[in-house]
């Protein structure tokens, strides 16, 4: 018993609304693993990375050259299903954030693993059918968005969890500065360079946590299909469910007092 409270205290600090920096990182380190092991099976499934817009931009590019127009069309549906999806995301978050819950950022993780759940429960029916390859791209696509957005709202665009160009660029940027020689005196035109190593170490858990993920998602679609996706559709509603459990309890008290109220008038 002692040990599920000390559970339900983590998954609380982990996903609930009032926020540490550790509990930022450790979410941060969940959900890179998530999206590198969604990312990865999509691409086993489709034969497509969904997870950096960039490389979706530049072959819209491509393709609008080579007058495929049909790619192009899914390339631009592919941005606006992960701009939808970190808008959704921010929907939610705002509204839990005006009506006061503790599951303000539960609700997206939720989302995200029903849509997972739905994919995987989905994805092998559908496989055959025409159009179920563009489809599955907006899918993945918004539910990267979602994702995205939840991490990036946490932590006020410090951590981001699908978009691994930027942090490999930080962290060459903390190895500049940790093999960076100070010679000269500190002045107000010259200070020491000291690298964050702390921010280093985060940045190098998240890629790590990303690489992981993607193994284990391509090494389980490989193994299981579609269904792969189902643990990690577990994994985000267990982040997800004591936020959400507290606001059910608050909404019962709340219900209960209001139907006693008015049972005494």
């Amino acid at each position: 018993m002692l040990r599920l409270t000390e559970m339900q205290r983590y998954l609380r600090k982990l996903t609930g609304n009032r926020r540490t920096r550790d509990a930022n990182r450790h979410l941060g380190i969940s959900l890179a693993f998530v999206a590198g092991a969604t990312n990865a099976g999509g691409f086993m499934a489709i034969r497509q990375y969904t997870s950096h817009m960039s490389g979706i931009i530049s072959s819209m590019a491509d393709n609008l050259v080579l007058q495929d127009y049909l790619s192009v069309a899914v390339g631009f549906g592919s941005v606006v299903a992960f701009a939808g999806g970190a808008a959704y995301s921010s929907i939610l978050i705002n509204w839990g954030r005006h009506h006061r819950t503790h599951s303000e950022y539960a609700y997206p993780l939720l989302w995200e693993a029903l849509l997972l759940c739905c994919f995987g429960l989905m994805g092998g029916y559908l496989q055959g059918l025409s159009g179920f390859v563009p489809f599955t791209v907006l899918l993945l696509c918004f539910i990267m968005g979602l994702q995205n957005a939840i991490i990036t709202k946490i932590s006020k665009a410090e951590i981001r969890t699908t978009h691994m160009t930027g942090m490999v660029t930080d962290m060459g940027i903390e190895l500049g500065k940790m093999v960076y020689i100070n010679l000269g005196r500190e002045s107000p035109h010259y200070k020491p360079v000291h690298a964050d190593r702390r921010r280093f170490g985060l940045l190098l858990a998240m890629v790590s946590a990303f690489f992981i993920g993607g193994f284990c998602g391509a090494l389980g679609f490989h193994t299981l299909g579609y269904s792969s996706t189902l643990p990690l559709a577990g994994v985000l509603t267990i982040l997800a469910v004591v936020p959400l459990v507290d606001d059910f309890r608050v909404r019962r008290r709340l219900l209960v007092r209001h139907l006693r109220g008015h049972q005494q008038t």
